[in-house]
């Protein structure tokens, strides 16, 4: 049997990607919600969604927008369709969480569409975005950017 290796990150964006495994991790529940393959209530699951995302989500957002982003418009173009597509998830995401956690009748639809977006969308943050920030940044300026990446 092969040996799996793991996504190699750089240490600075390793605490995006940790963040980013709870995440996986809540977008299968929510995927899973009112099957037999769920060992939650809907509830639960609503809770676990809101543990997530307040404040740890919202922050993760943050930082990817306010800090990683920046240093990476200093050494390539952001306009690319892979950036444009990440910040437009970013708001679809902070839409159904909020509609997620806060509204009063809460379908097994929203749940499903949230868990099926929450995870294509990590998948590309760590497979596209992560590797062309990495090869973009020089070493210094990753460092530079720990402190803000939590």
């Amino acid at each position: 049997m092969a040996n799996r290796k793991g996504i190699k990150r750089h240490e600075s964006l390793q605490p995006l990607s940790r963040h980013h495994m709870i995440g996986l991790h809540l977008a299968l529940k929510l995927k899973r919600a009112g099957t037999d393959e769920s060992r939650l209530t809907i509830e639960e699951i609503k809770q676990e969604t809101d543990e997530f995302w307040n404040p740890n989500g919202q922050q993760h957002f943050r930082e990817e927008e306010e800090f990683l982003l920046p240093a990476y418009a200093q050494y390539a173009k952001v306009d690319q369709p892979e950036i444009i597509e990440m910040l437009l998830e970013h708001v679809k995401i902070r839409a159904q969480m909020d509609n997620l956690i806060n509204g009063e009748d809460v379908s097994l639809d929203v749940m499903h569409e949230l868990g099926i977006l929450l995870e294509a969308h990590i998948r590309k943050e760590e497979r596209v975005i992560f590797p062309m920030i990495e090869k973009a940044l020089p070493e210094d300026k990753l460092h530079e950017l720990s402190p803000y990446l939590h």
